[in-house]
């Protein structure tokens, strides 16, 4: 909801508003910035499902909708409100079950509210106290990706030709900026990212509004881009990890590690922590969306009529592609990522 002056439009997506939230919609950026208002948590969470946002925009779109939420349950007693609150997060939780951001938005403002030391607040209280608990956790979740990025511009050489996959949002942001304080130069090489063109729009735009010029190549192009000498390193982020070291991120990043591990280019993929609910890649559940999706672009048909779509939205990437998982707590080889809570304990 809230960030740091200065940053780039994307970093600043979702508002809370006295009547609302406003979410820009990220699937017409640059090209037209416009904002979808959203009056109800339900709203939200349709706004979530629909893409509007993406990456980590929807941990913050969940936060602004558990106040949302409470602003609903206003004139409800204390266990009627409270149940409305856990009603309203497990809807949000429904919408993209990928990446746990949303799950774990949720319970940071149940737990620090109706399920942890304010159980029996209810009207303007309770409203205060979810506001609270969201700019909390949307405020740690700035500084562990400070953190993280840089953790990752350490692994950056100065003069690093950097191909991303997809927008890795607040990773990518932060990393820049670290780097670009250790007087790093680098250039990048961002994948268009079907269907949305995701980095095509927002890491290729975002880039340009920090004042770099990157090349946009088509997301069949990386083995070739790699082959070329185009790039130095891979740099992207997780939606999530496991603890035994697998990648889970947009779909067509195992493509990239594959193409990277062949001609011997660095995989770095980006998480503020593992998943600890997730040992293996049989935890998660990959989310897949209506194969009607990837037969249109930017609103028009691409493919003919009498074709079918298929759409898994994420793949995983296994430990022995990557090369190192980068976390706000150090960087690690794939399969000792799980050291990143030993570091925590420490």
């Amino acid at each position: 909801m809230s960030t740091q002056p200065g940053r780039p439009v994307l970093a600043d997506s979702v508002r809370l508003t006295p009547d609302g939230v406003e979410i820009l919609d990220r699937r017409v950026y640059p090209f037209e910035v416009r904002w979808v208002r959203c009056g109800t948590s339900e709203e939200v969470a349709v706004a979530v499902e629909r893409m509007v946002t993406q990456s980590s925009g929807p941990l913050f779109a969940t936060t602004a909708g558990m106040v949302l939420a409470a602003r609903e349950a206003r004139g409800e007693p204390p266990d009627r409100a409270a149940e409305r609150l856990r009603a309203a997060g497990r809807r949000l939780v429904a919408t993209r079950p990928t990446n746990n951001h949303i799950r774990d938005a949720v319970l940071a403002v149940l737990s620090g509210t109706v399920d942890g030391p304010l159980p029996g607040l209810a009207g303007d209280e309770l409203v205060a106290a979810v506001e609270d608990a969201a700019a909390r956790h949307d405020a740690a979740y700035w500084a562990r990706s400070e953190a993280l990025g840089a953790n990752a511009a350490s692994l950056l050489a100065d003069g690093a030709r950097v191909l991303t996959h997809c927008w890795a949002d607040a990773y990518l942001i932060t990393s820049v900026e670290a780097a670009r304080r250790a007087g790093k130069r680098l250039e990048f090489v961002c994948t268009e990212t079907r269907p949305y063109l995701q980095g095509a729009r927002l890491t290729a735009a975002t880039l340009v509004e920090m004042g770099y010029r990157p090349t946009v190549i088509t997301d069949g192009m990386v083995a070739a881009a790699l082959a070329d000498g185009l790039a130095d390193v891979a740099l992207v982020a997780a939606d999530r990890v496991t603890l035994d070291g697998h990648v889970v991120n947009k779909v067509g990043t195992l493509g990239v590690a594959l193409a990277a591990r062949a001609f011997e280019v660095p995989f770095y993929a980006l998480v503020q922590a593992p998943d600890p609910l997730a040992p293996t890649v049989g935890d998660v559940v990959i989310e897949r969306r209506d194969g009607d999706e990837v037969l249109h672009l930017l609103g028009a048909r691409t493919a003919a009529e009498g074709t079918t779509g298929y759409y898994p939205a994420f793949d995983a990437t296994p430990p022995h592609l990557v090369t190192r998982i980068v976390t706000e707590r150090g960087v690690y080889p794939p399969e000792q990522v799980s050291r990143h809570f030993d570091e925590e304990s420490s």
